[in-house]
């Protein structure tokens, strides 16, 4: 209970509002589950609850009929998911998918107790409009991406932005994992690669991807 009331002090700006009833509403409803590398964590329509995540990492997105997915964005350690609770924010309407891309520990609140908390205290609901707002930003920032970027403009702002995230100037991913996470093609990644390669851009190796002209790569992306 009290690793779980620490971890809500710092998620949630409205945590030190709440009577302690409510408090202790949604730690009694919040739970830890672990998740395998490559299992599913939300399939489809449903509200399994509010994900946030202790360690490891989860990836959010949605798949047409045909079976093609395009990834919406990934959730790291202290992220918070609430579009995996339809019934916290109501206007969701769309499936989305959520699996584990490493092993991860996440701290999983209830959807429909989250939700009752929602609709009592404005300032929950505040948040949780907000933080759907922030998340459909990332989305729609995906989309853009892949209707309007070229690829090498696309891949260029991934490699960029990963290696900010990890400050680390090598980017530990595959090129089927880097294509999963922009939208494409193992091959086309490939192709990129080896093209960002010959113009001293970055070094293709098996560690990944290293970055040799950050400036060179920034110019590429912004």
């Amino acid at each position: 209970m009290k690793k779980y009331e620490e971890l809500f002090e710092e998620t949630f700006p409205f945590w030190e509002e709440l009577c302690d009833e409510k408090k202790n509403y949604l730690l009694n409803n919040t739970t830890s589950i672990s998740y395998k590398k490559g299992s599913n964590v939300h399939d489809a329509q449903g509200c399994s609850g509010i994900f946030i995540v202790r360690s490891g990492c989860l990836r959010l997105y949605i798949m047409s009929e045909e079976g093609k997915d395009i990834t919406l964005y990934r959730l790291h350690k202290g992220e918070m998911c609430m579009l995996s609770a339809s019934c916290v924010i109501q206007s969701i309407t769309f499936d989305v998918f959520i699996d584990a891309e490493e092993d991860s520990e996440c701290c999983v609140i209830d959807g429909r107790a989250f939700s009752e908390l929602s609709e009592s205290d404005p300032a929950v609901k505040i948040f949780s409009l907000e933080t759907a707002v922030s998340r459909f930003s990332d989305v729609m920032w995906v989309m853009q991406q892949i209707l309007f970027m070229s690829m090498d403009k696309r891949l260029a702002i991934f490699l960029y932005d990963e290696a900010t995230r990890t400050s680390s100037d090598t980017v530990i991913l595959t090129h089927e994992q880097i294509a999963k996470y922009i939208g494409s093609a193992r091959e086309v990644v490939s192709r990129m690669l080896k093209y960002f390669s010959n113009e001293g851009i970055v070094e293709v190796s098996r560690k990944g991807v290293k970055i040799l002209d950050k400036r060179k790569l920034r110019d590429l992306a912004f």
